[in-house]
This record gives C-alpha cells, sequence and structure tokens, in this order.
C-alpha cells in the first residue's frame, strides 16, 4: 500500500493511502488531542466522516461540538437517532427529512400522529440506541437498488426520483438506513444527551396542498451538563414568552377572526408609538425624509419588480375594478415608484428615504409565533438612491445609524456578516466589485470584525446582515443592507450624471429594526417586559393609601402627566399591598404611596419596581428624576 502526505490541524504526516480520517487522528494527534470529542473533519467547504479513507494532499481541519460544522453533524446524527427510535416503536411512520436547525433538530413523518407521551417513549429508546453503540456507516446505492430499498415510503421515493442517475449515499445504524449525504459521527454512543421538546405540523415540502406531516423537534449535546444548562435557558425563556407578558401587561392579543394578525391595545400602541418616536429623530439626525406608500398595487408593478413570479405564494391578492391587485409583501416597489415620480440630479444624491411600511405576507399557520412570525408587520425600510462611488460612505453612515440604535435599546453584542456574490446574478463584474469593496471597505474603515460569507450575497447585490444576541444569548439577525442594481434597472430609474447623460442609480436597501413586530417581541423576552423607563408604558403607579388622600393623588398623578410622564392613579378600594402587588406584576417602574405624611408635605414616598424603598422626596424632585432618566433613554 502507498504512502500519501496530508495536513490535519496544520500539521502534515506521512500516512497509508487506506488510513481513514479516524486511524490518522489517533496515531499522530492522539497525544495532543482529545481524540474522543472530534466529531468529523473539513477539507475546504466539505465535511467528511472520521472513517471515510483519507485524501492525497488535503489539509484537513477536526471538528468537535465548538465548532459550526461539528455542531451541524452531532444534531444530524441525532435526527438520525430520533428517526431510528420512532420507525421502532411506530413501523407504520415515514420519515422525510431531519434537518438540523437553529433549536436544535426536527424530523418529519408522515402516517403517524404523535402525543407528549409519545416524546417520552421516543426519548427512552432513543437511549436504548445510544447505549448499543451502534456504528454508523456511509454506503452508496444505486439509484434502482435504492429504490426499491424504500419503495414503502413515497417521500423517500420521490427524493429518489428527483435525483440524477448513478449512486446515491445513505447511513445505516444498525437495521436503519437513511438517505443522507452526511457526515455523521461515528457511532450512536457519541449522542450522550438529548431532549425531544415538541410535536407541530408540517406539510411535504412546505405546500398546503401536499400532505400533512408531524414534526418532532429536539436539541442534543455531548454532555449532560451542557443539555441541562440549556434546557434551565429554555425555562427562563419561557418565563420571559412575549406572548404570556404580552397579555399580562395588556399590549396586544391574538384572535381566531384574524389569524396571525396582531391587535395592538392601548399599553402596546404607548411601547411601540416610542419606539417609533424614536427611530423618527435617529433618522431626522441621519438626513433621511419619510414616505408612505399604498399597500394594495396594480399586478402590473408586481410582475415589474419579480414578486409576482417569484413570491406569488406568499402574497394576498384581490381585483380593484376588475383589474388584478395585490398587497403588498414589500415597501421597495412603491419607493421607486416615489423615485421615479419626478426627474433627478447627481446634485440630490444621496437621497435617503425612509418607510415605515405595512406589510402582509401568506404564512403557513403552522408557522406562526406571537410577534416573531406574523402575517402584517411593519419594517423600518429606507432605500438610499447613490452613484457607485458613494456606496461606501453611504454603507458607513447605515453603520453609525445601527449600532447606535441597538446600543440604545440595550444590545451591545451585535454580530456582522458580509456576503459575495453567488455564482448565478446579474449586473457587471465591475459594478460588483465597486459594491463589495464598498461594503467591505466601510465595515473596515470602521474597525468592525465581520464574518465573510462567499457567494451567499442576493442575486442582485452584496449585503452586510446584524444580528443582536439578547440576554439569554439567542442570536436575532434583525438589520440588513444590501446594494441593489436590479430593481432600479426593472424601473428603468435614472438621475441625470454629471456628465448630463441618464443613468441608472444604485438602490441600497436597508432595515435596521426589520420587523418592528418581531422586533417588539425581542425586547419584551431581552427584558422580561421590565423594559427600561423611557420605553416602559407603565412609567409610575400613584398608589394612595386610602380615599382620604385622593385629591393629593390626583394632584400628584396631572403633574406627572403634564412632565410627559406616563402615571396611572389606583383608586380601588383595595388594601396597599393588594395594589402595590398588582403595579409590580405589571411592571410600573415606579410605584408612589401617597398617605397622611406625604399629603402635608406635598412630597411622595417612592418605591422602585424591584421592591426598593427610596423614602419621601419632594413631589418636583422625582419629577425631574423620571424627567431626566427618560429624556437619557437610562437603560
Amino acid at each position: 500500500m502507498s504512502q500519501v502526505s496530508v495536513e490535519i490541524n496544520n500539521q502534515r504526516f506521512d500516512v497509508q493511502s487506506d488510513s481513514s480520517w479516524a486511524q490518522v487522528i489517533a496515531d499522530h494527534l492522539g497525544n495532543s488531542l482529545d481524540t474522543s470529542s472530534i466529531l468529523a473533519v473539513e477539507v475546504g467547504d466539505h465535511r467528511y466522516d472520521l472513517m471515510a479513507t483519507v485524501i492525497p494532499n488535503a489539509s484537513a481541519k477536526t471538528l468537535t461540538f465548538a465548532d459550526e460544522g461539528g455542531l451541524d453533524t452531532f444534531r444530524h446524527s441525532s435526527a438520525h437517532l430520533m428517526a431510528q427510535a420512532v420507525l421502532r416503536l411506530f413501523p407504520d411512520a415515514k420519515p422525510t427529512i431531519g434537518p438540523v436547525v437553529e433549536e436544535g433538530f426536527y424530523y418529519d413523518f408522515g402516517a403517524q400522529p404523535f402525543t407528549p407521551e409519545d416524546l417520552q417513549r421516543i426519548e427512552a429508546e432513543m437511549a436504548k440506541i445510544v447505549a448499543e453503540n451502534l456504528p454508523i456507516r456511509r454506503i452508496e446505492l444505486p439509484k434502482e437498488q435504492a429504490l426499491a430499498q424504500f419503495a414503502d415510503n413515497p417521500f423517500k421515493v420521490e427524493m429518489i426520483q428527483e435525483l440524477e442517475e448513478g449512486t446515491i449515499s445513505a447511513y445505516q445504524q444498525g437495521d436503519f438506513i437513511d438517505l443522507c449525504r452526511g457526515p455523521h459521527v461515528p457511532s450512536t454512543s457519541f449522542i450522550k444527551a438529548f431532549k425531544l421538546t415538541k410535536v407541530a405540523g408540517a406539510y411535504w415540502r412546505g405546500d398546503i396542498n401536499r400532505p400533512q406531516l408531524q414534526r418532532i423537534y429536539g436539541i442534543s449535546f455531548p454532555t449532560a451538563e451542557e443539555l441541562d444548562d440549556y434546557l434551565a435557558k429554555l425555562q427562563a425563556a419561557k418565563e420571559r414568552d412575549h406572548r404570556r407578558l404580552g397579555q399580562e401587561m395588556d399590549l396586544f392579543s391574538f384572535h381566531e377572526e384574524g389569524t396571525g394578525f396582531p391587535f395592538w391595545h392601548a399599553k402596546g400602541m404607548v411601547l411601540k408609538n416610542t419606539v417609533v418616536d424614536y427611530w423618527r429623530q435617529v433618522h431626522h439626525k441621519y438626513g433621511y425624509t419619510e414616505i408612505q406608500t399604498p399597500q394594495i398595487l396594480n399586478q402590473v408593478l408586481w410582475q415589474m419588480s419579480g414578486h409576482w413570479d417569484h413570491y406569488q405564494k406568499n402574497m394576498y391578492f384581490t381585483n380593484i375594478d376588475d383589474t388584478p391587485h395585490a398587497v403588498k409583501p414589500m415597501n421597495c416597489p412603491g419607493g421607486l415608484l416615489v423615485y421615479k415620480a419626478k426627474m433627478h440630479s447627481y446634485r440630490e444624491f444621496p437621497l435617503r428615504v425612509a418607510e415605515l411600511g405595512l406589510v402582509h405576507r401568506h404564512e403557513l399557520s403552522g408557522v406562526l409565533h406571537g410577534l416573531f412570525r406574523v402575517r402584517a408587520f411593519t419594517q423600518d425600510d429606507a432605500h438610499i438612491f447613490c452613484t457607485p462611488e458613494q456606496v461606501k460612505d453611504e454603507v458607513v453612515n447605515v453603520i453609525r445609524q445601527v449600532f447606535e440604535i441597538y446600543e440604545t435599546f440595550g444590545f451591545s453584542d451585535v454580530h456582522v456578516e458580509l456576503s459575495t456574490r453567488p455564482e448565478k446574478s446579474i449586473g457587471s463584474d465591475e459594478i460588483w466589485q465597486i459594491a463589495e469593496a464598498g461594503l467591505q471597505n466601510a465595515l473596515e474603515s470602521q474597525d468592525i470584525s465581520y464574518q465573510l460569507n462567499p457567494g451567499d450575497g442576493a442575486f442582485y447585490g452584496p449585503k452586510i446582515d446584524f444580528h443582536i444576541r439578547d440576554c439569554m444569548g439567542r442570536s436575532w439577525q434583525c438589520g440588513t443592507i444590501q446594494v441593489d442594481f436590479s430593481m432600479p434597472e426593472r424601473f428603468k430609474a435614472t438621475y441625470e450624471a454629471a456628465d448630463g447623460t441618464r443613468k441608472t442609480p444604485v438602490m441600497i436597501h436597508r432595515a435596521i429594526l426589520g420587523s418592528l413586530e418581531r422586533f417588539i417581541g425581542i425586547l419584551i423576552e431581552h427584558y422580561g417586559g421590565k423594559f427600561p423607563l423611557w420605553l416602559n408604558p407603565n412609567q409610575v403607579k400613584v398608589v394612595p393609601v386610602s380615599d382620604k388622600f385622593l385629591d393629593w393623588a390626583q394632584t400628584v398623578t396631572d403633574a406627572l402627566a403634564k412632565a410627559g410622564i406616563r402615571a396611572d392613579l389606583d383608586s380601588r378600594k383595595e388594601n396597599l399591598g393588594r395594589k402595590i402587588r398588582d403595579a409590580q406584576l405589571q411592571q410600573y417602574g415606579y410605584q408612589l404611596v401617597i398617605g397622611g405624611r406625604e399629603a402635608e408635605s406635598g412630597s411622595v414616598s417612592v418605591r422602585l419596581r424591584s421592591g426598593e424603598d427610596l423614602g419621601a422626596m419632594p413631589l418636583d424632585e422625582f419629577v425631574n428624576r423620571v424627567v431626566t432618566e427618560v429624556a437619557n433613554r437610562t437603560l
């Protein structure tokens, strides 16, 4: 057997050509690495099983659970483990697909309903399979053999028939075989800690006209300690669930009469308008004008924009004067019509136009989730029209605005990703180079570290995405900056250039909050309803000890309202303890207790939401304290 050279973790070795990656790692890295934690290897953009034969002259990196590729390998193997357990218990179930998702993994099954009690049985069976330490092996099947192997599963047959002729990869562990590209962990014993979290409905390939499936979600970790830590965080997240808090704080509700459409209550509108007021203030500071475009527009517009062909299943339609119209799923086409309403010159550029546009998108009922996934939401869109040479400076301007807004709302941990030209794209090499360089130079000029995602840009231009991290460590993609060459051309948007010719502007799409509804849901869970005072719809609760002090309590409430403070008087005939508890449950930032001493001295007795008693202070002093706290947007 000949020898070949391979590199692992920047160390080069001469090995037998038929060696597996596992053999090489054990023989050459066993003294320096915990080989039991290695799950797969990565060579370039591809991942391989440890039992795969080495690739001559390859440069490989070992993957553990701490690596994105290792985590993906581990969780996908967990999905196969779950599917094997399901088939042992429910032989008539038909497995479809089992991908890794942000919250763990899931597997969809046809022809089998599941109950919460079933999940416990499946978990127990999974534990048995882990204890069996079944090797997980890749096999290659000719297409005809694969069709025969999965003949009793119409979902798998459909997938196989769509593949080209040749061999098809599958993975086997004991009596279980599944179609898969891989890679997988070496054996079932690697998956030591897991939890099945919920059952949900789904449709085959996301099509409401195809068979309905049952989806089981799960999470898995290499150790029980990591699982316990995750479950504790999950419990904390449940306690902060914005749907429950939104109901308790009387912010919003959902109703069967409008599934997926949020109903904002008075307190919720205070919160929403506070966010919008701040948004408008910052946009004025950064040189934006604000527009508003119609919600229903003619079919011709959506054909011109490309939505009619590529986004139709997510849109709502109506006829007006016997002409097809659509409810807008995006604001951009309307923004371009506003741009085209008059002639433009390069002297006006950059032209920054913002819109808080209400959009509607048809989402399947199974994916609706409070404010996080709705069918109607407000996008904080803006479109910047500029020349190619202005792209970098405009992106810098947006980046500064993004970080300023996130910091004000209390999000200081921001992850940035830059995605470049995909394989299928439009536009010249020159314009792509200018746009990509503009985005990259803008990030680097601000000393911002970023993750580069080669080939992940939109077909019409590169983009920057911003991910904020909440107090529970969850990442949320909210902001985006996208450079677009396509839509201005589709709409024949032009401007007079310095040389007197008509040219097509570059259009920069950007959102910072993304969906206003979703962002408010994030805020509710990030703060657990305990908003900073400037955001809090419930700022001050005035609590008289008895009816004898209602006059001074009303005077205090009026003085607070006159100063612009959101204050409510609790005039109920309840005991003081009950009033204080209710104010705390409703997350009032301050509670002012009004008794005989306060009425005589013109003061207020101040309690914080936490229960801390600050004692008595003159009314004017308290008003100044709150006004300053709100004005400074103190966190």
